[in-house]
């Protein structure tokens, strides 16, 4: 909505504070010669590592690219075979999946916690099966699952967990971030999270330099020295000028938190309207990169923000088990993601969002009061 009043999200405004900085790295990356595999990219993946609380993160060239690489490091471990089972939340964006099938692994799309949107260990326990290798939870919209609860359930059957952290920077969970509690994580910089790039990114974290040293051999061609190839990689790999621009950012990250949730705090506090569900979980522990209230009438509380000049989107409208590619899953029972597809709407979230007018907005708004 390039005409809202209160856009949903303003990239050029949120960016314009780094013009500066982003034009002294673009020089100080020219002026290296080095645009790829040089020193920016090393020092953003030191200084990431370090901020998740890991011991290595690989610079990748997106967030699809970050899990299906540890997919394929996993494979190449022998810790993987082709037909192995991956547990997933079934209301995730779609590249969470792709990233399973692009491995030779087979998707196992799984209802979420209704009131947190998240994978729970409940549902992960019901959907084991002998060839179950891996669970994959999301920490969608920015707020984390309960992963002790995953990691527990994870060792005692012996399983594997990858993070799909691409909407959680900076979150936390029992006070550890986001990509430090699986056995890794990946991430993206698309430039609408809340760590973004100005064109695509991604990083794999881990603390397994096993896995490390594979993920980076893979995405590398699958080279492990110049002109030596002990397996099949691919070429995905970070540039030094999204990571010159990622390294400026990430020193901001923590304020940008910081004005994700008071404007969070701000719809907890002002928006007072029934026929809206407001999201839950501790507001300092969620990124916020997006803000998900649900409503009865869904199509009626998104063409009345329209018309009041007020940014929404749906995240997501079709659920993966309801598209076209993955329509040998479209059998699948999946009663609460249908209805969180039909019910969920996102409000602009950002710092220094005209929190006041979403509020008002909200409040205006006539419709069913919220039931299940």
């Amino acid at each position: 909505m390039a005409d809202a009043r209160v856009p949903f999200l303003d990239l050029r405004a949120l960016n314009e504070p780094f013009r500066p900085a982003i034009r002294e790295a673009l020089d100080r990356v020219m002026d290296s010669g080095y645009y790829l595999l040089g020193e920016e990219v090393a020092a953003f993946e030191g200084r990431f590592a370090r901020y998740c609380g890991c011991a290595a993160a690989i610079g990748v060239a997106n967030g699809l690219d970050a899990l299906t690489l540890v997919l394929r490091g996993w494979k190449e471990l022998g810790q993987l075979s082709d037909g192995d089972e991956v547990i997933v939340p079934a209301n995730t964006y779609i590249a969470t999946l792709l990233a399973i099938s692009a491995s030779g692994l087979v998707p196992v799309p799984v209802d979420p916690d209704a009131d947190s949107f998240n994978l729970d260990a409940d549902g992960v326990r019901r959907a084991l099966t002998a060839r179950t290798r891996v669970v994959l939870p999301v920490h969608l919209y920015g707020r984390m699952v309960d992963m002790p609860a995953i990691m527990s359930l994870a060792q005692e059957h012996g399983l594997l967990v990858l993070e799909d952290a691409a909407q959680a920077h900076g979150a936390t969970c029992e006070g550890q971030r986001a990509g430090s509690w699986g056995h890794a994580a990946g991430f993206s910089f698309y430039p609408g999270k809340v760590l973004g790039a100005l064109g695509d990114a991604g990083a794999v974290t881990t603390s397994d330099p096993e896995l490390a040293g594979v993920v980076r051999c893979l995405a590398n061609y699958g080279s492990s020295e110049k002109y030596i190839f002990p397996v099949k990689g691919s070429n995905s790999r970070m540039d030094e000028l999204q990571a010159a621009i990622l390294n400026i950012k990430l020193n901001e990250l923590e304020q940008h938190l910081t004005g994700r949730r008071a404007a969070a705090l701000a719809y907890q506090q002002g928006i007072a309207n029934s026929a809206l569900k407001l999201p839950t979980g501790v507001l300092d522990e969620h990124a916020w990169h997006l803000y998900v209230v649900r409503c009865r009438e869904r199509e009626r509380l998104r063409e009345h923000l329209t018309r009041e000049g007020i940014g929404c989107l749906i995240h997501y409208p079709l659920p993966p088990h309801r598209q076209g590619a993955y329509a040998d899953l479209s059998t699948r029972v999946l009663p609460i993601t249908e209805r969180l597809s039909e019910s969920v709407l996102s409000l602009p979230i950002y710092p220094g969002v005209d929190s006041q007018s979403v509020i008002d907005a909200c409040n205006r708004f006539s419709g069913a009061a919220w039931s299940e």
